[in-house]
């Protein structure tokens, strides 16, 4: 299968997971500082950033898209390497860890905890989002110059969006407007729960302003992963590598073990 994706650093390796609509950049504000202890790759899942969608099309449901990631594990010559993700990736970070595909994982604002009535709220914010990036470039660009323009686009999923520096802006709302599987992902969501039970390392960690998934999700995961450490991010919105990068590395990082706790 062929997907982009960055890697850097040494060490064991560790797997970063976007989420929908985003790209591997989402993990760029804490990717330095994870490579200082692992080989680090983070990729776009396909049809999302410059990942292609797969020749035979979108894997359909978590459990074609597990298996989807899995061959790019083999692809790339990964046995079980630590994982973390963000919403969808966090949901998939999960069922790689139930299915004994990870060495360890950390989920950040997961999908898989929220009612249905939350899921289609999740994703009515998102598709507004997606929407509002077809506009014309020599509008958006501008735009996202001003902290008013970045904070109007990502605030649904950052709690700083000023934050972002313009380029970055820039290149997230066009890979949200190009992301083909956007699509998809959003009709295989419908009924999706996690219901896995891994016997690594999981790490559950949730923004305190996170308006996509609400950070009263993590009751939910708290009840069905009993055994895992749950982490509540102050300051931090559903996107929270933006927001906190250093207590988001803390986090992967202590739970990969690479630095105690």
């Amino acid at each position: 299968m062929t997907i982009a994706f960055d890697r850097r650093g040494s060490g064991p390796p560790l797997v970063l997971i976007h989420g929908i609509g985003h790209r591997w950049q989402a993990w760029q504000p804490v990717l330095d500082r994870l490579a200082e202890h692992h080989d680090v790759v983070a990729i776009d899942l396909p049809g999302f950033g410059a990942s292609p969608v797969p020749v035979g099309g979108m894997p359909h449901g978590m459990a074609a898209t597990v298996a989807a990631v899995g061959e790019v594990f083999a692809d790339l010559g990964l046995d079980r390497p630590h994982v973390a993700g963000n919403s969808l990736g966090g949901a998939i970070s999960l069922e790689l860890a139930a299915d004994g595909l990870a060495a360890s994982a950390t989920a950040l604002s997961p999908a898989g905890f929220f009612t249905e009535a939350e899921r289609r709220r999740a994703l009515r914010i998102l598709s507004r989002m997606r929407w509002s990036t077809f506009a014309p470039g020599v509008m958006m660009r501008p735009f996202l110059r001003s902290p008013r323009g970045r904070a109007v686009s990502f605030g649904p999923i950052v709690a700083l969006p000023g934050q972002l520096e313009h380029d970055r802006a820039v290149g997230d709302a066009l890979a949200m407007r190009r992301g083909k599987g956007f699509r998809a992902v959003v009709r295989a969501s419908a009924g999706y729960a996690y219901a896995g039970t891994p016997a690594c390392p999981v790490t559950v960690g949730w923004g305190e302003r996170d308006h996509i998934f609400g950070v009263h999700q993590l009751d939910r995961a708290r009840e069905r992963l009993p055994q895992a450490r749950h982490e509540r991010l102050p300051g931090c919105g559903h996107v929270p590598m933006s927001d906190d990068p250093a207590a988001v590395a803390r986090l992967i990082l202590t739970t990969t073990g690479a630095v105690s706790a």
